[in-house]
């Protein structure tokens, strides 16, 4: 086989895992921007990230066809090779990209919605009595819970949203705009 053609092949290879990376650190790829306001703040899994996601995806197996039909390969190796290429973004990101690809929490003056899989829901900031912050063990806001007028609860799971990196500022909202319900 020649150099160059050899040379190729590595890089295309090369290029599959730092695909598959790229998926899998979506943070770095796909950061969430926010532009909170006075007013509002909205948190959200676009659909634009989702989609590119896949594209990237679709890549991945283009180039590992490719290169099982041009080049002569060792088969067990490069079948380990290509499932970590191919099983790892779809059992990691993707999925979880599918699964929370509705999921949103929109915090304004006067609102709380979320969606979050199962729970979804719209408070009303008059008809909350108290607003309680759940954190872990490093004092990282990962739950929040509201204890509605008539005793209902809501409980909104931001670490199931994946909105780890965004609770800081979701607590600093959350304090200063219902400061008096805070618990």
């Amino acid at each position: 086989m020649e150099g160059s053609s050899l040379i190729f092949g590595m890089l295309l290879s090369g290029v599959a895992v730092v695909f598959m990376a790229l998926i899998l650190w979506e943070e770095f790829l796909f950061p969430v921007r926010l532009k909170p306001t006075d007013e509002e703040i909205i948190f959200r899994n676009h659909f634009t990230k989702l989609k590119t996601q896949v594209l990237i995806y679709c890549a991945i197996p283009v180039i590992v066809g490719f290169i099982y039909f041009k080049y002569e390969v060792h088969p067990l190796p490069f079948f380990i090779w290509a499932a970590i290429c191919l099983i790892a973004p779809v059992a990691g990101k993707l999925a979880s990209g599918i699964k929370n690809y509705n999921d949103f929490l929109k915090l304004t003056h006067d609102t709380i919605e979320y969606k979050n899989n199962e729970k979804e829901g719209v408070l009303r900031a008059r008809d909350i009595r108290e607003i309680l912050l759940i954190k872990d063990e490093a004092k990282v806001l990962h739950k929040v819970q509201v204890r509605m007028l008539d005793n209902s609860q809501a409980t909104i799971d931001l670490d199931e949203m994946e909105l780890d990196a965004y609770c800081l500022t979701i607590e600093k909202f959350i304090t200063g705009h219902y400061g008096a319900l805070v618990k």
